[in-house]
């Protein structure tokens, strides 16, 4: 049967709206801010082989990797109508351990129609830091790891599993808040799905869902036929892995064969004794999200966009690495030096389309101590902005969140109300962008006055190797950590640090800019 475009574009605009009235309700009803301000989290559905139908435009981090969290659900737990499915495990289809996902069935009667899953960043998970993204050399230090287990059996939460995660964090009411407003989103997600295949027929939603994947195939497959073929080498460097100070490699070689494309990382360094191990969703996010920008037009994010990639990532490796190795850091840090190291190696291939270096970085900003205004204990994670890449027709913009991240920052009224702290200052950060033709966008600087005494940790990058221009454009400028204590000493931080700060002290971030596009103008 002829497929009728308009209908594949309904199907097309009513799977990606459920999606995003999922966000919708998780963003509504969360706790912390940064569910409920910055946004990071990530709403999707899934077909009954639990291949990705749609995603709310919400995290690229999350564009690759949730589909193997759903695939472990499937695989290691029954799933009958009324369960829910909670996990968090990086080894088994996860990212890092504050990023928890939950997985529910879509049901008419005991017949299974859709799958359903969102996952949040939780400001903590445990661990051996407030804010649970630590120096760690092992995942047990990380926090809290939860393989895929039943949170909910016939429509009846598991008390024993929901008290065990609540006593294993710093800031309980928070997450149990942020936790039901996840389970809140799933329901909505599986109320619409009914109500779609109400109206129109399982016959003809199940034959559209099978169309949107195919479309989004034929979309990717026709953007790497515009690639010429041959094979192109590219590598970059994480400045360290916050355990020792040696420069860490990511190599690839992209071979463009027609509308196929083999993604080989083998050359990459080995996973480190710090936290920037990437596991291997995360770098199929980062090949995903990398290859979907090439796509000239909006497409949905699914499982079809994937089909014509390959990607070998060896194990033991910075861009598959096997336990105990840990891992809170790649999710943040490598997946965007993946994508830098991807489109500089796609710049070969297609040098008047791709950007310059954006930031490379989503400098993770972690604290935590007890509330001198209630005596409660209380964690808070943050990412920072800085400046995207010139383009090779226009500037980069200036303090934003770019690629893997596509978060908000915590407004200074809502970080003010809810925790002890005072922003000195925030703005950009005046030419630190890199010349060219067309110039980066400028970084930020952030500056937190704490009230209380606090354990800060900081996951950065482009503190010691600047963000690459392209065409002949500068790089952008590095990143700078300092903590100003109160003494008005200034202490000079590397790109990962613990700390602990005093009342009075200042934490200051200082993001890197965008690299030029293009020789600069005389």
């Amino acid at each position: 049967m002829k497929t009728n475009p308009v209908q594949l574009e309904i199907f097309k605009s009513l799977f990606h709206s459920i999606a995003e009235e999922m966000g919708a309700t998780l963003k509504r009803t969360a706790f912390s801010p940064n569910i409920k301000e910055r946004r990071d989290y990530s709403c999707a559905i899934f077909n009954d082989r639990g291949e990705m139908l749609a995603q709310g435009d919400h995290m690229p981090v999350h564009l690759g990797s949730m589909p193997l969290s759903v695939k472990a659900a499937i695989e290691n737990r029954d799933i009958g109508p009324g369960d829910l499915i909670i996990l968090n495990d990086p080894y088994a289809g996860g990212t890092h351990l504050p990023d928890i996902t939950v997985v529910s069935g879509v049901f008419s009667g005991k017949k299974l129609l859709f799958y359903v899953a969102n996952r949040a960043h939780h400001s903590d998970v445990g661990g051996m830091s407030p804010g649970s993204m630590p120096l760690a050399e092992e995942i047990y230090q990380e926090g809290l790891r939860i393989p895929p287990i039943k949170l909910i059996t016939a429509g009846k939460i598991n008390k024993d599993v929901w008290e065990l995660i609540l006593l294993n964090v710093r800031t309980p009411q928070e997450r149990e808040g942020d936790l039901a407003a996840m389970l809140g989103a799933n329901v909505t997600g599986e109320r619409r799905l009914s109500e779609v295949v109400e109206k129109y027929g399982w016959k003809e939603v199940c034959r559209y869902t099978t169309e949107i994947l195919n479309y989004s195939e034929r979309m990717t497959r026709h953007a790497i036929a515009g690639i010429p073929d041959g094979t192109y080498e590219a590598e970059d460097f994480l400045d360290n892995d916050g355990i020792t100070d040696n420069p860490i490699a990511i190599r690839v070689k992209i071979r463009i064969k027609g509308d196929r494309a083999a993604i080989d990382f083998s050359g990459s360094d080995p996973q480190t004794a710090g936290s920037v191990n990437a596991v291997y969703a995360i770098t199929a996010s980062a090949v995903f999200y990398t290859f979907r920008t090439l796509v000239p037009i909006s497409i949905p994010s699914n499982a079809g966009g994937m089909r014509p990639l390959e990607i070998i990532a060896p194990e033991g490796t910075i861009v598959n690495a096997l336990p105990p190795a840990a891992v809170c850091g790649g999710n943040v840090e490598t997946a965007q030096r993946l994508v830098d190291v991807l489109y500089r190696c796609l710049s070969t291939a297609l040098p008047d389309r791709i950007p310059a270096a954006s930031q490379g970085t989503m400098n993770n900003f972690t604290f935590g101590g007890r509330d001198p205004r209630t005596n409660q204990p209380v964690a808070y994670y943050e990412t920072v902005c800085g400046g995207m890449g010139a383009r090779p027709v226009m500037d980069g913009i200036s303090g934003v969140h770019t690629h893997m991240t596509n978060s908000l920052n915590t407004p200074v009224e809502a970080l003010e109300h809810a925790y002890p702290v005072r922003i000195n200052r925030y703005s950009l950060r005046p030419d630190s962008g890199g010349a060219g033709k067309w110039r980066g966008g400028n970084g930020v600087i952030r500056e937190v006055r704490f009230l209380m005494r606090a354990q800060v940790t900081v996951l950065s990058e482009r503190r010691k190797l600047a963000p690459f221009g392209l065409g002949g454009g500068e790089p952008g400028s590095r990143g700078i950590n300092t903590i100003v204590r109160r003494n008005g000493s200034v202490e000079q931080l590397p790109s990962k640090f613990t700390a602990w700060v005093e009342a009075g002290d200042v934490v200051s971030i200082q993001t890197p800019g965008g690299g030029g596009w293009g020789k600069p103008r005389n």
